[in-house]
């Protein structure tokens, strides 16, 4: 896996001015080139396929005295539980906390109260919401920050054009790969030929510190996103996914023979060099921390020599990174 330095002064702080007002990195073999964000639709070519995420996100954080309770998925296979993150609050900011005690319970605003049940990971707890937790965290909850971004947003900041805002699921964090984009931009890549199918993967609550693998989360593959993913490669079109979250979705769905089928439920899928992909042509994506997993997928996808040449390239000429800062769109066919 490819290592390197972040510069602080490389981390996005805030939303930019506009959506799509960031920019590109193109990378594919034997190239890298830089442009704006908005010029996607003449990057691509009629008949490729973009596969989005449409979870929307939820303000998972609740603020409690001197901790903040990052709320991440239902724990699966248990009754009302749910896989929270204990943080310390250090100024603007917050640090992994690591106390609590099986049967602790705290106050939350509202008159809530939270219990820890049981340890799951050494960073996550099982943990019980004396009152449903969707509705409590569109209540009470602030959209979850770390500390390169310095102030609150609105929860609107984390919404992507693609969500559904309604649903009774959501995401801890967001699938911030098609945050740039704008239904103006959408609009104009569908009327240049490029093809756009929805899945679902509800993210959890990723904590910049672990660089751990992701672990078990829901998802969906609907049966006429799967269906276009085959006609798109069969035609000879590029299926590229918006976000590493599509990717897990698509790579959970493909079987042996590299056909992606209608799936759902909950994946630990980890996608990793050693196995490469099966379900993608290529991937827009945000530019990730080092040694984090998703530089796994990336090389899984580009290769360790493309992905090197193009964080080279991404740090020599300033690239923002996080969720607010600039992408990188990867193609395995120029």
């Amino acid at each position: 896996m490819i290592d390197f330095a972040l510069p602080s002064a490389l981390e996005a702080h805030e939303p930019p001015a506009r959506r799509d007002g960031v920019r590109l990195l193109v990378s594919a073999p034997g190239s890298v080139a830089h442009h704006a964000f908005d010029e996607l639709p003449s990057l691509l070519r009629p008949g490729d396929l973009l596969v989005v995420n449409d979870s929307a996100t939820l303000p998972a954080a609740v603020r409690i005295d001197r901790l903040a309770v990052h709320f991440s998925t239902p724990a699966p296979g248990t009754d009302g539980l749910w896989l929270v993150e204990l943080r310390r609050r250090n100024g603007k900011a917050s640090v992994p906390f690591p106390g609590g005690t099986p049967g602790e319970w705290f106050p939350m605003p509202g008159g809530a109260t939270l219990t820890l049940v049981r340890r799951e990971t050494p960073r996550l707890w099982q943990a019980r919401l004396s009152v449903p937790v969707v509705p409590y965290l569109r209540a009470h909850g602030t959209a979850i920050r770390y500390g390169y971004v310095p102030r609150d947003w609105p929860i609107s900041a984390y919404q992507t054009v693609f969500a559904r805002p309604g649903a009774e699921e959501a995401s801890a964090e967001m699938p911030s790969a098609a945050r740039p984009f704008t239904e103006a931009l959408v609009t104009r890549l569908v009327a240049a030929g490029i093809l756009i199918a929805p899945i679902t993967l509800h993210t959890g609550v990723a904590s910049p510190e672990a660089h751990e693998p992701p672990y078990a989360e829901r998802f969906s593959v609907p049966a006429a996103t799967a269906a276009l993913v085959g006609h798109v490669r069969s035609s000879g079109g590029r299926v590229i996914a918006v976000g590493t979250t599509a990717v897990r979705a698509l790579e959970t769905a493909v079987n042996d023979a590299g056909t992606v089928r209608a799936a759902a439920g909950w994946t630990s899928r980890v996608v990793r060099p050693e196995d490469g992909v099966k379900a993608v042509d290529g991937l827009l994506t945000g530019l990730h921390e080092p040694r984090s997993s998703h530089l796994m997928m990336l090389t899984a996808i580009a290769g360790e020599e493309v992905l090197t040449a193009a964080y080279e390239a991404a740090l020599a000429e300033r690239y923002l990174w996080h969720e607010f800062g600039d992408l990188n769109l990867i193609l395995t066919r120029p």
